[in-house]
């Protein structure tokens, strides 16, 4: 009789715990990137700074409105192409997500900023670095890292004031992220009195480059400056090193800025050439950079390439916005979210009137012996 009695009471606790967890309220968070394509491994980094959010989220035991939150991730492939990115927004929208962090792209995320806004859910970017993308003004843009004018003016400087180069060659992969950068770098470059001997366009599918470097290399450039990928600056690097354009320097943004370049550049030795800008300080200079990637590592090996640190946090600031707000409702969180003031990972942050990161911080970074590390 007493064993049929503790049977009943357990049973009756394990319903009632049941019932609880039935009563969760169940967030969406979206997530957009290239998950499938040459910039694949961008977007798994990516995707993988939400995914530890929402789990760290989730192990906090979040309540808002006064039910316990249980966030989930809707993750969407727009694989890098502007169509399948509005695609991938509109599906987010349609299911009515409470928020979304993406896009990686410039030109995937500046035609979904759109499509977010007209559906009125807020998107946090931590990769998109086009100035055109919170030019419209949507309360529903924002972003955590520095954008182009910063990352370009930056890099322009130093081969400038710095290494005293006199003449650069310039290249871009006609897209978005890639013009934007490479505009910035130029207009700066010309302002200290450098020179660009030579203006060349290639895209975001190319491999060979040997017809624009031979062009390039008849000009003896003092540099080459390439806005685009690491997909397409790895191969690059090989064929300067066939061509023997071994003393130009190579810069580039954010967007070559990874591990991944040191693999595709395939032990050509004008890595060593090479120098990049980030948004933001280096992982060691972050307020809680060296202990989070050291998480991230024990939790997704050998996969981190730049961002997630940023998606990370913007998960974190979508949150804490719907937190302040006491609703998951975009219409009454967006207000909370233009006044985030929130000690990330990566910053401390808080967003100007536009949606743009106040007082973006941007580090420079060499590779040495493939190794990427901060220019001090």
């Amino acid at each position: 009789m007493q064993f049929k009695l503790r049977l009943t009471v357990v049973v009756a606790l394990a319903a009632a715990s049941g019932i609880a967890s039935a009563q969760d309220q169940v967030v969406k968070i979206g997530h957009v990137a290239p998950m499938s394509g040459p910039q694949a491994h961008y977007g798994k980094d990516n995707e993988n700074g939400v995914r530890m959010a929402i789990e760290d989220l989730n192990t906090q035991g979040v309540t808002i409105g006064g039910k316990k939150v249980k966030f989930e991730i809707q993750a969407e492939d727009d694989a890098a192409d502007p169509k399948q990115g509005t695609a991938a927004a509109q599906k987010l929208c349609d299911a009515k997500v409470a928020g979304v962090v993406g896009h990686l792209n410039s030109g995937t995320t500046i035609p979904a900023s759109k499509v977010y806004n007209d559906c009125g859910i807020p998107h946090v970017t931590g990769a998109a670095t086009n100035p055109n993308l919170t030019k419209p003004g949507y309360n529903t843009t924002y972003r955590i890292i520095a954008n182009d004018n910063a990352l370009g003016a930056a890099l322009a400087l130093y081969a400038a004031d710095k290494l005293k180069l006199k003449t650069v060659a310039i290249i871009d992969d006609r897209t978005a992220y890639g013009q934007g950068v490479a505009e910035v770098f130029k207009k700066t470059a010309e302002s200290k009195g450098m020179k660009v001997v030579e203006q060349q366009f290639t895209n975001d599918k190319a491999t060979d480059f040997m017809a624009i470097l031979t062009s390039i290399k008849s000009k003896n450039p003092d540099a080459i400056f390439y806005g685009g990928m690491d997909v397409q600056a790895g191969p690059m690097l090989r064929q300067m090193e066939q061509l023997g354009l071994t003393k130009a320097r190579f810069f580039g943004g954010d967007g070559i800025c990874t591990a991944e370049i040191a693999k595709l550049a395939a032990g050509a030795k004008t890595l060593d050439n090479v120098v990049c800008a980030e948004g933001g300080a280096s992982l060691d200079k972050m307020p809680g950079g060296k202990a989070w990637k050291d998480r991230y590592d024990k939790k997704y090996p050998g996969q981190f390439q730049i961002y997630s640190p940023y998606t990370y946090d913007a998960t974190f600031v979508l949150v804490d916005a719907m937190k302040r707000a006491n609703s998951t409702d975009p219409k009454k969180y967006i207000p909370f979210l233009q006044k985030t003031n929130y000690k990330g990972v990566t910053a401390n942050i808080v967003f100007e009137k536009n949606g743009e990161l106040k007082n973006a911080a941007s580090t420079l970074y060499t590779y040495k012996d493939g190794k990427k590390a901060a220019v001090q």
